[in-house]
């Protein structure tokens, strides 16, 4: 087994209950875990092998581009996706986090984690 990480993903999305937040938008930043069976890829060393993580980051993109309310349920469609996408991903886990929330505090991010 091996991991394979995509860390800090920059996107710019429409995320959130309050009304302003959909038409403004925010800066997010998203970090991947994927859990895979490596074995194959590292022998073989051909791409048609792994688990491409150029299609990891596209794939959070994509998402991230689709507004929700809840960070939790972009989380969760992020996860879908990969684990529709590579059926032999064991898990993934995923953070998303809001830059400058409009909380009503000095606080850098607000972020949620889920594992699938």
């Amino acid at each position: 087994m091996g991991k394979i990480m995509v860390n800090d993903i920059k996107v710019y999305a429409f995320h959130g209950c309050m009304e302003e937040e959909g038409r403004i938008g925010s800066d997010y930043i998203v970090n991947l875990e994927v859990e895979v069976d490596m074995v194959k890829p590292a022998k073989s060393d051909t791409l048609e092998d792994a688990v491409d993580y150029v299609s990891l980051n596209k794939i959070v993109k994509e998402e991230m581009l689709v507004p929700s309310k809840l960070l939790e349920h972009v989380a969760q469609r992020i996860i879908d996706r990969i684990l529709k996408q590579f059926p032999g991903v064991v898990s993934v886990e995923v953070s998303v986090a809001k830059q400058n929330p409009p909380i009503g505090g000095d606080v850098s991010e607000v972020c949620v984690r889920l594992k699938g």
